[in-house]
């Protein structure tokens, strides 16, 4: 992997998006998507996730999550792209 041309991004996604699996989802779409990074829950019941990999498939997993997994609702998707980090996997934190 070239790290050169990897980016990471900060996504935070507000709605209906905790107790509908959303994070399982995620962790499943970033598996697939070769990523790196973490996704948890916030104690304002939206969903934050650190994203890394190629700009491509940071930017499938942006799109995917404005509509998420079948139960989500979500009502906005907020996204900062930022230094890359040395994460080993995708997990659920």
């Amino acid at each position: 992997m070239d790290m050169e041309s990897d980016c990471r991004a900060k996504i935070k996604v507000i709605g209906r998006v905790q107790g509908v699996g959303y994070r399982y989802s995620t962790l499943l779409m970033a598996k697939n998507l070769k990523l790196t990074g973490y996704v948890k829950n916030l104690p304002d019941e939206s969903v934050y996730i650190e994203a890394q990999g190629s700009p491509d498939s940071v930017g499938n997993l942006v799109e995917w999550c404005k509509t998420g997994p079948p139960r989500a609702i979500v009502e906005s998707v907020e996204y900062s792209f930022h230094p890359v980090m040395d994460f080993k996997n995708f997990q659920i934190r």
